[in-house]
This record gives C-alpha cells, sequence and structure tokens, in this order.
C-alpha cells in the first residue's frame, strides 16, 4: 500500500488506520511509512526494528524530535475507517495515529524548516515498556534522540502538555492467624486488618504542586485488594495494592519514600514505578512552542514516554489532535477539525 504524505492530514489519518497495527504487528505499516519518507531527499531515513526515523540535517541553531507511535490496541470491529461529519472513526483515530499523520506531513512537506527535525515513529507502546521501541533506538541509536526540545504526538486535544505524572504501584501485605470462622476468636482476620490502611487511604490530602504554570495534583488509591482462602476461614493474608501518581519534581527515589512514610508499620512491596517528566516550558524552543500554540499549557496527568525524552534531558510535552477520553474505546474517533489545527499550529512554529 502506497502511503501519501503530501496529502491532506485528515485523509492520511485515514491512510495510516486503515493499514491495521496492532502492537507486535506493524510491520506493514512500518514498511509504509519508511516507502513514503524515502521518496523526499531532504530526509535521511533509517530503519530500527518496526521503528522508522527520518530527519533533517540543515545545521539549524536547534533541532526538535517530533514522536508517535505506530501501534494501536487491539482492533474492536473498528477498521477500515469511516468518516461522518467532522468525525473520523477507527482504531487508533485518537491515539495515536492523527498525531502521527500530523508529524509524518509536516517532516515529509516542508523542506526548509526553522528549526532541525527529527521524526521518530516506533513500535510497541501500547504494551510492556520492555518492548517499548523508543528504549531500543536509545540503545542503538543514541543520537537519534538529541533535541532541544521534543513534542509526543499523544492525545491532548489540541492542548499543550507539559511533562506527565510518575507512577508506582505497591503491594501491602496484612497478616492474621487462620482458624475456623466458627471459632473466630481462635484467629486473626488478615482482612479485618486492612481497614487502618484503608483509613489512611481515605483520610489522604493529595498534593498539588505548579511546575511552569502547570498543576500537578497527586493521587494516592487502593487499585485492588484480595484475600480469603474459603467461607468458614479466617483468613491470614490480605494484599492491597495502591497506586501512586506522584508529581514530576518527585524523582522515583522520593516517591518510594513517601508511600512507606504514609504506610509505616505496614509490609509492603514496590511491583513498578516509572519516573515523571518535568514540563521544561521555561527552555526556549519549548517557550517559543507554547507561544505558537497560543494556548495555556496544562499539565499531564498520566503518564507517556516524554518520561524517556525528560530523563535523556530533554523538554518534552504532548500535543495530539486526538482525544484522550476515546482511547482504546470501541467507538474511538477523531474530530478532524481538530487534526487541521494541530497542523498548522505544528507548521506555525517549524516554518
Amino acid at each position: 500500500m502506497r502511503i501519501d504524505l503530501h496529502a491532506d492530514p485528515v485523509d492520511l489519518t485515514a491512510a495510516i488506520v486503515d493499514v491495521p497495527s496492532v502492537s507486535g504487528d506493524e510491520k506493514a505499516l512500518a514498511d509504509a511509512m519508511e516507502t513514503a519518507l524515502r521518496e523526499h531527499d531532504h530526509l535521511e531515513v533509517v530503519r530500527s526494528g518496526e521503528a522508522v526515523l527520518a530527519r533533517t540535517l540543515l545545521g539549524r541553531d536547534r533541532r526538535v524530535l517530533l514522536a508517535g507511535h505506530l501501534d494501536t490496541v487491539p482492533i474492536a470491529d473498528n477498521v477500515p475507517s469511516r468518516r461522518e461529519g467532522d468525525l473520523l472513526y477507527g482504531c487508533g483515530t485518537s491515539d495515536m495515529k492523527a498525531g502521527v499523520a500530523v508529524m509524518a506531513h509536516l517532516a515529509a512537506t516542508l523542506a526548509e524548516p526553522v528549526h532541525d527535525v527529527t521524526l521518530v515513529l516506533y513500535d510497541c507502546e501500547e504494551i510492556e515498556a520492555t518492548r517499548n521501541g523508543l528504549g531500543r533506538i536509545e540503545r542503538t541509536l543514541p543520537d537519534w534522540l538529541d533535541a532541544d526540545l521534543a513534542i509526543l504526538g499523544e492525545p491532548t486535544s489540541g492542548a499543550v502538555e507539559g511533562g506527565c505524572q510518575g507512577t508506582m504501584r505497591a503491594v501491602l501485605t496484612l497478616t492474621g492467624r487462620r482458624a475456623h470462622s466458627a471459632r473466630s476468636w481462635l484467629g486473626e482476620n488478615a482482612i479485618h486488618a486492612a481497614a487502618p490502611v484503608l483509613d489512611r487511604l481515605a483520610a489522604y490530602e493529595a498534593r498539588t504542586v505548579d511546575i511552569d504554570g502547570c498543576v500537578y495534583r497527586e493521587g494516592l488509591q487502593a487499585v485492588r485488594i484480595g484475600g480469603g482462602v474459603a467461607g468458614n476461614v479466617v483468613p491470614d493474608v490480605c494484599e492491597v495494592t495502591v497506586n501512586f501518581r506522584f508529581a514530576p519534581d518527585r524523582s522515583v527515589e522520593q516517591a518510594e519514600q513517601h508511600v512507606r512514610e504514609v504506610f509505616e508499620g505496614v509490609d509492603l512491596v514496590i511491583t513498578d514505578r516509572s519516573p515523571g517528566a518535568l514540563p521544561g516550558l521555561s527552555a526556549p524552543a519549548a517557550a517559543e512552542f507554547v507561544a505558537a500554540s497560543g494556548e495555556q499549557p496544562v499539565a499531564k496527568y498520566g503518564w507517556t514516554d516524554v518520561s524517556r525524552f525528560s530523563a535523556l534531558g530533554i523538554p518534552a510535552v504532548n500535543f495530539g489532535p486526538g482525544d484522550p477520553n476515546l482511547a482504546h474505546t470501541r467507538d474511538e474517533h477523531v474530530d478532524v477539525r481538530r487534526i487541521t489545527a494541530g497542523t498548522e499550529t505544528l507548521r506555525r512554529y517549524l516554518a
């Protein structure tokens, strides 16, 4: 299948959606995007697995990296795409093939941008982090990630979302002593022992912090609880899983220390943790992009791959035409007017 990167970004989005690319099966789309990008002499193009990278080499003072993932969650009878008025339906329309279309279109059509441009279209973002294509690129092609600003095309409904929250999960284990429920006084109920933990969570006051004008609100929530042996047994083990979403001014080590302080005296194990990303909006390249957008930037609630760029010391923002509330849904769609507006915003900044 041939993809025309000079097509209207709305039509280009539909064409990209019509090439299925569920995580781990992005080859057909990666092949099509590689072929399309190699048609442009102003771009250097390389392939890394099922990721495609392209960049200008114009010697500009700054370099802007445009990043988007090619993969989607499993298709839910929503490919090929379909258009209803201003809405384009299909798997990945919002998350994030509309963003990919905008970025690829501009990389191909702007032969003389005011900033050097790097385009990174990568694989396996929607599944386990160990398979994320950006990690492989960082290990094997690190110079391709050098930039003064990274713009990730995650769905933001056209807003500029700075940085992202960090996330951490911990399993708290409460223990007791097993007994027959008819003789409950001989045991110690581990599920009942979880009550003080839940009380601490209910009383927890989330911190709010302003970074570069972006207000991040933290959250500490129980997301799973399990325990019990049988209908006639006093349980001797209960586990409560909590999720801490923390502002990017905390390191993962500081976040872990905070969780341990909140649950002091309770046995807990950290099972998953990812750092947040500072918005870095005071950096010149980022400030210029915010000015070009004409919008007041807001905090990103959730974790995205901007964290990877922040860890490399690169200011990073999320900016995409999709609606994050529609991501992964059966009726996923994008308002085509946001595709057009997002294209013009990025064009103003790059041209």
